[in-house]
């Protein structure tokens, strides 16, 4: 059969991201013997005329589309990213006679109102890259979809779901021959790693995360061997920077200190990064491994410094925690990003000061910090009911769709947006929401990976923001 995979992302905001998914997919389609193709829209000037072309030349028994995110998470310019998806799908409808099927990180968030917002003939709820093959076999010998785990669809207007399914291991699709489906090079020259995973599921109980619905809460583990192996490829190929992209990197804590001792035998010349350390985790031992494994980059998602916070946001961390990672982050070498997110439950105007003198005072000025306002809300989790119970969300599950964001009622809005404002405009290493809104970012990475600039970007956030500040750039 022909399979068309199309990978829906096309934001560059803050930097143009590999369609991991996508990949996978369209790999897990060609090793079940489908003749396969991935059409990545990410750097088409014109995406519909590419996508119909695509569909009149290869006419697909089957056309996949990944959908990355639902929207971008801001708070203060929302964008929701299911209405150009919904453009293409029904371009796709017009333009061929295959089965349309939806899938992606997004879709297990909301499987029922982004099913009839995009118009998709079906929707994949559980492991995409296992269950998509079974998918296709079913729709091009005409069984119902519903025959198969974790597919969504809708019947005579009712939406209807079988149970997702959990694969019970990584297999090969975990990683895919990226070389084979992108264009490697137009990603490097937007300062891009290739995205890698060593685990499926999340154990933690954020109050607001979608992780355990899309992975579910047990841990699937790739054998850090494999994973080794998968970066000796890589680099063997060129790549010179991967980026783990797991939900948390360094849990298990067992896990991440033994791939990176099978690193540290073979660097292999590449930099390694990862945006992704839980504070309980992040201590002396696990950096010097990271250090000899070749880490260029790390992100620690803090997310607050107050432990009443920290308890009402479901961490499993607390600031005795936090003061630990940046002791040892102080200790060794590697450029470190400090993740927050203001505005949660127990927000207070106290909290915030306390958040912000821990960024001023423990983070290097050397590295650098992000600072998120306000918290998406998703159905099903457990911030959608403190929401309710606040009387601060209204809106029925089904019309959360359009984003939603929760602020704690012990702030205001204006208020808690000109502080951050106003403590990145004394801190040179803070960046806020308006950072990553800059529309010229992707000519900057160009520029950037033209001039020799080594990843991460981020760790010259004190450099670029001065320099844009003398060029009359409010950055």
């Amino acid at each position: 059969m022909k399979i068309l995979v199309v990978a829906l992302n096309r934001s560059r905001q803050p930097m143009a991201v590999m369609p991991y998914g996508a990949c996978a997919a369209a790999q897990a389609a060609l090793d079940a013997g489908h003749e396969t193709r991935l059409l990545d829209l990410m750097f088409e000037p014109a995406p519909q005329k590419a996508l119909e072309r695509a569909c009149r030349e290869f006419r697909p028994d089957v056309a996949g589309f990944s959908l990355r995110n639902i929207d971008n998470n801001d708070m203060r310019a929302p964008v929701l990213y299911t209405r150009e998806a919904a453009g293409l799908i029904a371009a796709a409808r017009r333009a061929c006679g295959a089965k349309l099927v939806l899938g992606g990180a997004a879709v297990p968030i909301m499987p029922e109102a982004i099913l009839r917002s995009t118009g998709a003939d079906c929707c994949v709820t559980g492991d995409g890259a296992a269950v998509f093959p079974r998918l296709v076999e079913a729709l091009c010998s005409g069984a119902d979809p519903l025959s198969v785990p974790g597919v969504g669809a809708l019947v005579n207007g009712k939406y209807a779901a079988t149970p997702a399914y959990r694969s019970p291991g990584c297999g090969p699709e975990f990683f895919p021959d990226f070389a084979r489906w992108l264009d490697l090079r137009a990603y490097a020259r937007q300062m891009s790693a290739v995205p890698l995973k060593t685990k499926l599921g999340c154990p933690f109980g954020c109050v607001y995360c979608t992780y355990n619905a899309a992975e579910g809460r047990d841990y699937r583990l790739y054998p850090p061997a494999d994973a080794a192996r998968a970066v000796r490829r890589l680099a063997a190929a060129g790549v010179r920077d991967i980026e783990f992209v797991d939900n948390v990197f360094n849990s298990p804590y067992a896990h991440a200190l033994e791939l990176c001792a099978l690193l540290a035998k073979d660097a292999a010349g590449v930099r390694l990064h990862t945006m992704e350390l839980n504070p309980e985790f992040t201590d002396a031992p696990l950096l010097d491994a990271m250090e000899r494994a070749g880490f260029a980059g790390i992100g620690i998602t803090a997310e607050s410094a107050d432990d009443g916070v920290l308890a009402a946001l479901g961490k499993n961390y607390s600031s005795a925690h936090l003061e630990r990672a940046a002791r040892a982050v102080a200790g060794h070498r590697i450029p470190t990003m400090w993740v927050f997110m203001l505005g949660g439950p127990g927000e207070t105007r106290a909290t915030v000061e306390r958040t912000l003198e821990f960024a001023r005072s423990r983070v290097r000025p050397s590295d650098s910090v992000f600072f998120n306002t306000g918290i998406r809300i998703y159905p099903g989790t457990p911030l959608e009911a403190a929401a309710r119970r606040e009387g601060a969300l209204e809106v029925p599950p089904a019309g959360m769709l359009e984003p939603v964001f929760y602020l704690s009622p012990g702030v205001k809005k204006d208020w808690l947006l000109e502080r951050v404002a106003a403590a990145t405009r004394e801190n040179m290493n803070f960046i806020n929401t308006d950072s990553l809104a800059l529309p010229f970012l992707s000519r900057l990475h160009r520029l950037a990976h033209f001039a020799g600039v080594r990843q991460p970007v981020w760790k010259h956030t004190r450099l670029l923001r001065r320099g844009l500040r003398a060029m009359g750039v409010n950055a």
